[in-house]
């Protein structure tokens, strides 16, 4: 093989392994937190002539986590959590909404704008905690166990959030 073939053929693969390495250092939607959204209001600007405002907005991915295994309590037979919670981690959507204001207010206000970004949420769906009519092996018994009334419990779902948003007037868009 000749000396510029080989070169060729090396700068190739270099170009092949820069490429994928480029594919692979790309980050999948399933990782990004929120997805933004526009929406296009271009055409009715011009078609309308006016100004019209500017709507955007952040829409979350929610993304489940492993839920918390169940708990054995002694002198249960059934785990304390059966069914256990499962936590899923999203966020409230957000918006953004910059207006055109008549200038009334003066010259330096001439638009409005709202920023509503969006906050954290976490949850966690309900989960069943119960035990059975049985009690564990009694050695007072024999080894046998004694009745006891059944439980049975739900654990409460959960939700946690602390959104918040921005009202403001200023000079252009």
């Amino acid at each position: 093989m000749k000396s510029t073939t080989r070169g060729t053929l090396a700068a190739v693969i270099t170009c092949v392994a820069a490429a994928a390495g480029a594919v692979a250092s790309v980050t999948p939607a399933a990782a990004i937190g929120t997805v933004p959204v526009l929406v296009p209001l271009d055409g009715v600007e011009k078609s309308l002539n006016a100004e019209l405002p500017a709507v955007g907005g952040e829409i979350p991915l929610p993304t489940p986590a492993a839920p918390e295994r169940p708990r054995f309590v002694e002198g249960r037979l059934i785990p304390d959590r059966v069914v256990p919670p499962l936590p899923v981690a999203a966020g409230l959507p957000g918006l953004g909404v910059q207006g055109p204001l008549p200038k009334v207010l003066g010259a330096d206000l001439d638009h409005v704008g709202l920023d509503a970004p969006s906050s954290d949420l976490r949850t966690q769906g309900p989960g069943l905690a119960l035990d059975a009519p049985l009690t564990a092996p009694d050695p007072q018994r024999f080894g046998l166990p004694a009745l006891q009334q059944p439980q049975v419990g739900v654990i409460t779902p959960v939700l946690q959030t602390a959104p918040g948003a921005d009202l403001g007037l200023g000079e252009g868009l």
